[in-house]
């Protein structure tokens, strides 16, 4: 730094052209085909930065780091010289004259028109008309590279010496302007030398970026601030720069600029920045560190010392609400409350983040706490009235705290209420808010939308991963290039359960063993999951380890009711279900979730056509595809069409292939060992003698356990316990 070199140029520093979800879907697949795989936000600007080129796109990512490729790191500015970038302007002939307006253009803070003409010293009209005409595009009083790769080419063939004085000549424009952010910024990147002067108000002008949520741009500036300064001031300085960092969601960088504050650093900004780092640190991690409170904590009774440290708890104690670390989550709670009571912030500050903390972690507080701004403010009431049963509500708060104009501080997040980090918090609990509110479709939509701009793998633990993995799985079947590349995105300690996922992806395409085998594991594994709830597998889970489970989940009470529907649909007695039958229709026909209910009809279906009603079976299925249909989850309505299909197919006979691998699934975990060897060998049609001798057991002991078992399934013949083997082996 400080040697002229370019560094925020003008697509990145005005923010690039949009590209649309599908074109980014694309550049991922292929992306991920040469193990080259980045977070779709990157992508999108690999794309927007290099005119959606594939091989240039796929020349440039396997320049970059992991870390840069993930989102973790600032990409560079600008991106690396490629081959094909070399070969498009390799006949371009440029006067020193032209070649300078062309730097000029690449590396200014922003892309007004008037700077650049008089720069220049041309009219609008003959840099239209002349030999830049071609690779300028001019319109509406703003002036861009009308390819953005020629500015990784103009980086790698222009000298230093030769961008210090483009630098030069354009701080002394800005200067006479009076337009000080601009003339700092280029007299910075002008100088051989640091110059402390400059670097203290490219860092107040770095806060004011940050504010207004151009965290990246804010990053840069203060990173450069940083190169030009020693002391107190490169200590505020790496403070900026490192909590912009985060803002953007580039955890390794925040974790280093956050990280050289400690433990030498002014105890001011050490404080303001350990949020930060934490936020950083745990991305990393996987886990919050572990602090010890007594060496960090304010040493001096200074009220904005005393907040800082307040700021900081209540960033570490969300982080641990996140991830389900109770005893920390208290710690550092009760570190805040003391904090807080020190700077009378208990109502702006402490109630809020309590609140919200115990809400993330599955324990809702009933008192009526009112925060303010996008997270303490909006998040927490939109997530409190979508738990309350009114989701729509929910949704309409976070559109309402989406407007840019009069946006409200807040005091969790103060300065960074319009940064990407906190965008991508509150685009996730949208997303949340439209699958619980059962619409699939729209949900995916605006995940992929919200994926091409932010850093969605950050919130809530990753959480946005684990619904992109669960839309994809309901829409597609299977995992596209968005999931996988946010799956790879997250760093090797925060790797999410995959076993749902898989076991989803193994129902939906008829393969109920396999899917049954994954819930297994995922038993066995301890059934990890979040506590913001996300759609499961729930018509397998009760079928392989028999009754239900409560987990502590946060969810509105009609996702609570579908689920204790699927449990009693799958878990209740043939005796049971003759009187609870019309009880759960009843109840499922209250379900506004057309993908809630959905899938409640299609067991309803499965478990009429096992108990042998073909047409009450087709009904319910019939429903439950219409639902599915309607909800956007394109793959559950396809399952159930394909069991549909085999039933008008079969006529009710059994279906092909080994018509037992369910019913042995089914019966394992409702039988005791002996009891399930008995009932498999008499299905097959062995007689109780066979089986003795095979079991090496008495025929009277045969008999005990088979009339146990006509007990537990509720059949009082052979013929109806084959019948029954037969029946869940076609329709489960």
């Amino acid at each position: 730094m400080g040697t002229g070199e370019f560094s925020i140029d003008v697509s990145r520093a005005q923010g690039t052209a949009s590209v649309a979800p599908a074109a980014v879907e694309t550049i991922l697949e292929e992306l991920l085909e040469h193990d080259l795989s980045c977070a779709p936000h990157v992508a999108a600007r690999l794309a927007a930065e290099l005119s959606e080129d594939p091989p240039t796109i796929l020349a440039v990512a396997a320049r970059l780091d992991a870390a840069q490729r993930q989102g973790l790191r600032a990409l560079p500015s600008p991106l690396p010289m490629v081959s094909s970038v070399e070969t498009l302007f390799a006949q371009l002939e440029l006067d020193d004259s032209d070649r300078e307006v062309l730097i000029a253009v690449s590396m200014r803070l922003d892309d007004r028109l008037d700077p650049l003409v008089g720069f220049a010293g041309r009219s609008a009209a003959e840099l239209t008309t002349g030999p830049l005409g071609a690779l300028l595009d001019i319109h509406a009083g703003r002036v861009r590279l009308s390819d953005p790769r020629l500015a990784i080419w103009l980086r790698a063939t222009t000298p230093s010496s030769a961008a210090a004085a483009v630098h030069l000549r354009l701080h002394r424009l800005f200067d006479e302007r009076g337009e000080q952010v601009d003339a700092d910024w280029h007299s910075a990147r002008a100088a051989m030398h640091g110059e402390p002067v400059t670097a203290g108000e490219l860092t107040r002008i770095a806060r004011e970026h940050s504010e207004a949520g151009l965290s990246e741009r804010a990053f840069h500036l203060a990173a450069e601030a940083a190169a030009h300064s020693s002391g107190v001031e490169q200590d505020e300085a790496n403070l900026v720069a490192g909590v912009a960092a985060i803002a953007a969601g580039h955890a390794v960088e925040a974790a280093r600029r956050l990280g050289s504050l400690f433990p030498g650093g002014d105890e001011l900004y050490r404080l303001q920045g350990l949020g930060g780092l934490l936020v950083a640190e745990t991305h990393l991690r996987g886990s919050v560190p572990e602090v010890d409170m007594s060496v960090i904590r304010p040493d001096r009774d200074d009220a904005e010392h005393w907040y800082s440290w307040a700021r900081a708890a209540a960033f570490a104690a969300m982080l641990c609400a996140e991830r389900g670390d109770r005893r920390t989550m208290r710690s550092w709670l009760d570190a805040l409350r003391h904090a807080s009571a020190r700077v009378e912030a208990d109502r702006e500050l402490r109630d809020p983040v309590v609140a919200l903390a115990w809400l993330v972690i599955g324990d809702r507080e009933k008192d009526d706490v009112r925060g303010a701004g996008p997270l303490t403010g909006g998040l927490l009431r939109a997530l409190q009235a979508a738990v309350d049963g009114d989701v729509d509500r929910g949704l309409s708060l976070l559109a309402a705290g989406d407007s840019p104009v009069g946006v409200e501080v807040d005091p969790f997040v103060a300065g960074f209420e319009l940064s990407p980090l906190v965008a991508a918090y509150r685009a996730v609990a949208e997303v949340l808010l439209l699958m619980w509110r059962g619409d699939i479709g729209a949900a995916r939509d605006r995940m992929l939308r919200a994926a091409v701009e932010l850093p969605v793998a950050l919130p809530f633990a990753g959480l946005g991963v684990v619904i992109a993995r669960r839309l994809d799985l309901a829409v597609l079947g299977h995992l596209g290039p968005f999931a996988k590349a946010l799956t790879a995105a997250l760093p090797a300690p925060l790797r999410i359960d995959q076993l749902v996922d898989r076991g989803i992806e193994s129902f939906l395409s008829g393969h109920s063993a396999e899917a049954a085998a994954c819930m297994r594991l995922w038993r066995d594994r301890g059934a990890p999951q979040p506590t913001l709830s996300v759609p499961g597998l729930e018509e397998a889970i009760v079928v392989t380890h028999g009754g239900s489970w409560s987990p502590q989940r946060i969810e509105p009470p009609e996702i609570a009711l579908a689920q204790r529907l699927r449990v009693q649909i799958t878990s209740c007695s043939d005796d049971e279900w003759r009187l609870a039958r019309p009880v759960v229709v009843a109840a499922a026909r209250t379900l506004t979730s057309p993908f809630s209910r959905g899938r409640v009809e299609a067991m309803i279906g499965t478990r009429s056509l096992i108990k042998g009603d073909v047409g009450l079976g087709r009904e319910h299925l019939s429903m439950a595809r219409n639902l599915l249909e309607v909800s956007g989850a394109t793959a559950w309505a396809r399952a159930v069409s394909v069991r549909l299909e085999q039933v008008e197919a079969s006529g009710g006979a059994a279906a092909s292939g080994d018509p037992l691998s369910s019913c042995r699934r089914v019966w394992e975990s409702m039988l005791t060992a002996r009891e399930f060897e008995v009932a498999m060998l008499a299905v097959g049609g062995a007689s109780n003698r066979d089986i003795a001798d095979a079991l090496h057991v008495s025929v009277r002991t045969v008999e005990v356990h088979l009339g146990r078992v006509f007990v537990k399934l509720e059949v009082r013949t052979r013929v109806e316990l084959t019948v029954l083997a037969h029946r869940i082996g076609q329709f489960v």
